[in-house]
């Protein structure tokens, strides 16, 4: 029996989005392989894994522009071996696992492991290893200045900066991000916007909390329905159902439906994290982007710009603004972006992506 090892972090959604979308595609298309996700970060570190991951979340959404400097400084480095040699403790279990589990194929979704793993192993270990990279345009030289057999890239704007640092083009393959399976299924229900009265328009507010009641209250104004996510935050729910003052919308806690959702909205606003502007890429809905952490999401957010597949608004002004544009003079705006982004939609990605592991 085939054995993948999938190592991810909870240092950002994309990752942990990525590592089940692979899970889920291989037990659909091989499920007799034996398929193992593992956090070593939290299983070894504990507690500690604990506040430095709540440092860092608390670092990106309330102080995105100070950790562009940190991920810009990250990717002038090229000396990764030496600092991951410290993680003693990590490498320990990291080791372990590799001895008790046996891989076939290791596949890393978070940029440490492939400098752990040739620590342990040489450069000629057993298993096959797969670098599946998160960031879209703007990719971080962690992600390619290891060794690694497979390098896996969401779109050919992230493959062309791997050809351009000298990684060999048969290393490198764009099978696109691996959002969960449920997209494929999900998006054979799309909703257009001259199908129904008003288009729909989903927030997802997971980050610039202070703002997101303002840019309810104006949205309400529009001709539009809303629909709000709040994730678990009970008093960021309370402050949208006071902003609402009565008017109708839609307000979702935590969900496993994003896939539906995305693909029953004509319109998503929220931040420019790999995982979602990968998922509303899957879901061909366009995306008015109102919040960036400097350095890891400007790629992602480039990739939106660039393509005209939606738009840039960090002010409540500007997000009024774009949604108003969006969808004046019959949706004229909309229909361009929406045309764009469906050419870059692979709401199969996982599925392929497992197919390929299951055969290396």
């Amino acid at each position: 029996m085939k054995k993948i090892l999938i190592l991810t972090a909870g240092y950002g959604e994309g990752h942990n989005a990525a590592a089940r979308g692979i899970r889920d595609g291989l037990a659909q298309v091989a499920p007799e392989v034996e398929v193992q996700i593992r956090d070593l970060f939290a299983e070894t570190f504990g507690a500690f894994h604990v506040f430095v991951r709540k440092s860092y979340l608390t670092l990106i959404n309330h102080w995105p522009r100070a950790w562009g400097w940190v991920y810009r400084w990250l990717d002038r480095q090229n000396d990764f071996d030496k600092s991951f040699a410290r993680f003693s403790q990590l490498k320990k279990h990291l080791a372990d696992l590799l001895a008790w589990f046996q891989p076939d194929v290791v596949v890393s979704v978070f940029p440490a492991y492939p400098y752990l793993l040739e620590q342990i192993s040489g450069s000629n270990p057993r298993y096959k290893s797969v670098v599946v990279v998160t960031d879209s345009i703007t990719v971080n030289g962690i992600w390619y200045r290891c060794r690694a057999d497979y390098f896996l890239v969401p779109n050919e704007r992230s493959a062309d900066v791997l050809r351009a640092e000298g990684i060999s083009p048969e290393r490198i393959k764009t099978f696109g991000f691996p959002v969960s399976p449920r997209f494929v299924e999900a998006a054979k229900n799309r909703r257009l916007p001259l199908e129904e009265s008003v288009p729909h328009v989903l927030y997802m507010i997971n980050a610039g909390t202070r703002n997101a009641p303002n840019i309810v209250r104006r949205l309400l104004d529009l001709e539009i329905q809303l629909t709000v996510t709040v994730g678990h935050d009970e008093r960021l729910r309370h402050a949208i159902e006071t902003a609402a003052f009565g008017r109708a919308l839609d307000i979702v806690g935590w969900t496993d439906q994003l896939p539906f959702m995305l693909c029953e909205s004509h319109l998503l606003i929220g931040k420019a994290g790999g995982a979602t502007v990968q998922e509303t890429i899957a879901a061909r809905c366009p995306m008015i982007i109102n919040h960036m952490v400097s350095g890891q999401e400007e790629g992602n957010a480039r990739l939106i710009m660039e393509t005209n597949s939606g738009a840039v608004a960090l002010s409540p002004n500007e997000v009024i603004a774009q949604v108003r544009n969006a969808f004046a003079d019959d949706a004229r705006q909309w229909r361009k972006w929406e045309a764009n982004i469906s050419e870059l939609s692979r709401p199969g990605a996982s599925l392929e992506i497992a197919r390929f592991l299951a055969e290396i």
